[in-house]
């Protein structure tokens, strides 16, 4: 996504909400992961997926988007990352969730309010109420996760 200076912002919302979906899919096997994206198996991580946000948020809220890429090699731990469409009411979101080994991050490829405010400010309020209305979880499970935005490393 193109860097806007709402964008940090926006990912940091983001990343509260699907803290504890990221802590979820963290608990899966990485080799799993790793052997159902190589093998594009898409959708059997997209039952992962839908299977994870269940616990967190309304049906149909978050989606695999059938894409992913993980980082493997013998002297680091694997990296994962999977495409994700978050649909709360008004907006979608193409984001990329990325699981490591001790923590999380997530980042937005693209985002589209269906009615866009002329106001900026406006439309990251839009998200974070959007993102709210949806979300069935509490902090504690977001305290046991370090979920930060890519921008923060």
């Amino acid at each position: 996504m193109k860097t806007c200076p709402y964008s940090i912002e926006r990912e940091e919302i983001l990343a509260k909400a699907i803290g504890p979906l990221a802590a979820e899919l963290r608990l899966l096997d990485a080799a799993d992961l790793i052997s159902l994206l190589r093998f594009e198996y898409h959708s059997s991580i997209a039952d992962l997926v839908d299977s994870a946000a269940e616990l967190y948020f309304h049906p149909g809220t978050v989606r695999f988007g059938v894409g992913g890429d993980y980082a493997l090699d013998w002297s680091t731990y694997p990296s994962i990352t999977l495409d994700l469409e978050i649909s709360p009411p008004g907006i979608t979101i193409y984001s990329r969730l990325k699981l490591e080994a001790d923590k999380a991050s997530i980042s937005i490829n693209y985002i589209n309010f269906h009615s866009p405010s002329a106001d900026p400010r406006e439309n990251t309020s839009i998200l974070a109420d959007s993102l709210r209305k949806v979300t069935f979880h509490t902090t504690k499970a977001q305290a046991a996760l370090e979920l930060s935005s890519p921008a923060h490393h």
